[in-house]
């Protein structure tokens, strides 16, 4: 994956950062910079896993 891909990602997951944080502090969970850093890897490996599979599904498309 591209650097410029890794960018476009974690923007996404910075803009439902906020939400989540919401979502955590509903259920009395504190979320700081050092519990994020391993789900923020989580979340980069989901998105290129997608970015993978949706990339296979239109080259096989294209043939």
């Amino acid at each position: 994956m591209s650097p410029d891909k890794s960018m476009e990602f974690m923007q996404i997951a910075m803009k439902y950062l906020p939400e989540a944080k919401e979502k955590l502090d509903e259920t009395g969970i504190e979320l700081t910079m050092e519990m994020l850093q391993p789900f923020m890897e989580l979340f980069m490996k989901v998105m290129n896993e997608a970015y993978e599979l949706g990339r296979k599904d239109a080259l096989h498309e294209e043939q």
